[in-house]
């Protein structure tokens, strides 16, 4: 499912289409689509909710995005804004991204910020994106 706003396309919770061009989050981790979580004993499908909480912050907004090159699947790495507020700051700090430690400790202070107050997924019983992919 992709959700459509004009030149953009959400994929999910750290991948959009903007112009044409897939761009993915870097330095953060989003649960993947068909992730799911546990919450209240029950299956939460936490990387659909990543994607929903992206799609809110951005409303009928177009992000400016700074690239910062390619991954290894081509797509562009990218940090994303919305009226100058990234959006990968928003998604780990708000607990629905995690930061991606192995390409970047920029967001580390975020995620310690949701984990302590419980968060979005720290609410939940999850694994990491990186393990769930595994």
């Amino acid at each position: 499912m992709e959700v459509k706003a004009g030149d953009l396309r959400i994929i999910d919770g750290d991948t959009i289409i903007l112009h044409g061009e897939k761009i993915r989050f870097s330095g953060i981790d989003a649960p993947e689509l068909k992730q799911t979580c546990i919450k209240y004993d029950q299956p939460v499908y936490c990387g659909i909710l990543a994607k929903e909480v992206l799609l809110k912050r951005i409303g009928n907004k177009i992000p400016t995005c700074i690239k910062e090159g390619k991954d290894f699947y081509n797509r562009f790495l990218a940090e994303c804004f919305i009226n100058e507020s990234s959006l990968s700051r928003y998604l780990v700090r708000s607990g629905y991204a995690f930061a991606y430690r192995k390409y970047s400790t920029k967001f580390i202070k975020d995620e310690e910020y949701a984990k302590q107050r419980n968060l979005g997924i720290w609410s939940m019983k999850f694994k990491y994106p990186w393990e769930f992919r595994k």
